[in-house]
């Protein structure tokens, strides 16, 4: 096939646009194509109100059309998912801790192998995980198991199910043509800013677990992983607590992979007992900021058209003081998230579905935080820093895991007493929030670099950051604290292999997928021995 690249088109274009771009562009009449597939999308707002559509395409073209594309690059387009040769089973199964992204694609790829592969989750199956958290919206009674951070398909079911990734390799191409077979909307494949939605990920997450179940694997939710012990080559003892009995269970693997999320504080003190080792790493802390969908339309695309897609941003600012202030998780349309996996803290964390079509935006505002900026130098410091701020947002907000909030205007004057007459914002954080003086719930350092930050950003972006718009505390969990460090077969020790968020090696949905694919390929070596 050839590509056709920067064709432009209009922002809700349809397949008769297409062959006018490629007839502008390239001479081709659309009795020249014989096929056409979008490989990329991406929406061009730089000269607004100028906007419209870019693609790349792949062309299949007749005989008589093939001159005029004779200079052009040819590609190749891939939507195979991923496959392996059946490696002979030998001993006891492999283990997977975790059905995050992580852990359900290494777990993925270990069952296509013919290895039936045992997957541990602590969390419920979706469905009764999205039940648990409808009771704790209603009685504010927290399940330490069950929650936004815990369950099947990990914490990014409840974060949009955004793929867009840093990393584009073979790996998160399999990873977003698996989605795509496991029900995933099919423009993920192309689209600029993919995302599935919380709606439509929590049918996918099941399609991929079924499709472990067929290829022999099994997945165990309500098992909380408690330890391991290694027995001879190649045979680990591993120990979980059957959270629906209360019984500990054994059983035997041939390794074991800890796919855990960045919320997995009891791996982590597990394995510094153990004296694997453990770093602090750098992570990030803010606030979540809530205004109108509609203000930021007019912002990036100069206009009010009720037919274009929700709009999104991503932004940054470099301060003198050596800090950085990003967006992060940036939700169109979505609401704000209570997050707690802890009981007594507030975690804040954004999500929206496929459709984008709520009435607020929000997106983590977030300063980089460095292991300099522990109280110590343990290895777990990171995550008793981030628990401290979460407990202290859990006081503000009333004990009661409603969030404290602040208006802009209030949190840049350093308002003693902020306004408790919101503006034009309601607020979506499903447990209420409380007006509070955000600065007592976030380190000196991160409240100044916000102080500092947000004008700057609101003239990057206009209306990012007006009067009346809300900040949300504590958002804390965008990254692991503390990285697990591996050799160059990902393993922290002989047959326990390290992958994912939590491991501190990914950040999001499809880099941890991906990751967790590179692990189960080191355990399929090491299993042929």
């Amino acid at each position: 096939m050839k590509l056709l690249s920067e064709l432009k088109v209009p922002v809700n274009y349809i397949k008769d646009d297409i062959f006018v771009a490629i007839k502008k562009k390239y001479g081709l009449s659309e009795a020249d194509i014989e096929t056409y597939e979008i490989i990329k999308e991406s929406l061009d707002a730089r000269k607004k109100p100028d906007v419209f559509m870019s693609l790349n395409i792949a062309v299949n073209v007749k005989k008589q059309a093939e001159k005029k594309l004779s200079k052009l690059p040819e590609i190749q387009v891939d939507h195979t998912g991923l496959f392996y040769e059946k490696i002979k089973f030998i001993g006891e199964r492999p283990v997977v801790v975790g059905f995050g992204p992580s852990g359900m694609f290494a777990g993925l790829a270990l069952a296509i192998a013919g290895q039936r592969p045992i997957i541990l989750e602590q969390g419920k199956r979706v469905d009764e995980r999205q039940k648990d958290i409808e009771n704790f919206q209603i009685t504010r009674k927290l399940n330490t198991y069950s929650n936004v951070q815990f369950g099947e398909g990990g914490a990014g079911t409840y974060s949009d199910g955004k793929l867009a990734s840093n990393v584009n390799n073979s790996y998160t191409k399999k990873v977003i043509n698996e989605f795509i077979l496991a029900g995933a909307p099919a423009e993920i494949f192309y689209s600029g800013t993919p995302h599935i939605g919380s709606d439509r990920l929590k049918e996918v997450v099941k399609n991929i677990r079924k499709k472990i179940i067929s290829l022999g694997g099994e997945v165990c939710f309500n098992s909380k992983f408690l330890d391991y012990k290694q027995i001879s080559e190649k045979l680990l003892e591993i120990n979980y607590l059957d959270i629906e009995t209360n019984k500990p269970q054994t059983l035997n693997a041939s390794s074991l992979i800890l796919a855990v999320g960045h919320s997995a504080e009891d791996v982590y003190k597990l394995l510094n007992k153990k004296h694997i080792n453990l770093v602090p790493k750098p992570f990030a802390m803010g606030v979540r900021i809530e205004g109108l969908q509609s203000d930021i339309n007019f912002s990036q695309y100069g206009k009010i058209d009720e037919t274009y897609p929700p709009a999104n941003y991503k932004l940054v600012t470099h301060l003198d003081s050596g800090r950085s202030v990003f967006t992060f998780c940036m939700c169109p349309g979505g609401e704000v998230v209570a997050s707690s996996s802890d009981e007594g803290t507030v975690v804040s964390n954004g999500m929206s579905n496929y459709k984008r079509d709520g009435v607020n935006a929000n997106s983590a505002v977030l300063v980089n935080v460095l292991p300099s900026d522990f109280e110590s130098s343990d290895p777990l410091s990171g995550v008793e820093f981030q628990r401290k701020y979460e407990r202290l947002a859990f006081e503000l907000g009333g004990k009661n895991y409603s969030a404290p909030a602040e208006m802009v205007k209030d949190f840049l004057s350093g308002t003693e007493t902020p306004n408790e007459n919101l503006g034009r914002i309601k607020p979506t954080y499903s447990l209420g929030i409380k007006i509070a003086d955000l600065k007592k719930c976030l380190p000196d350092f991160v409240y100044d670099s916000l102080v500092e930050a947000l004008p700057i950003l609101n003239k990057k972006l206009k209306n990012f950051a007006t009067d009346d718009n809300l900040l949300i505390g504590i958002e804390s969990r965008s990254s692991a604290p503390v990285q697990i460090l591996r050799d160059e077969n990902l393993m922290a020790t002989d047959g326990v292999f390290v992958c994912g968020e939590g491991a501190g090696y990914a950040g999001g949905i499809t880099s941890s997928g991906a990751d967790g694919i590179k692990c189960a390929e080191k355990v399929m070596e090491y299993l042929k021995g």
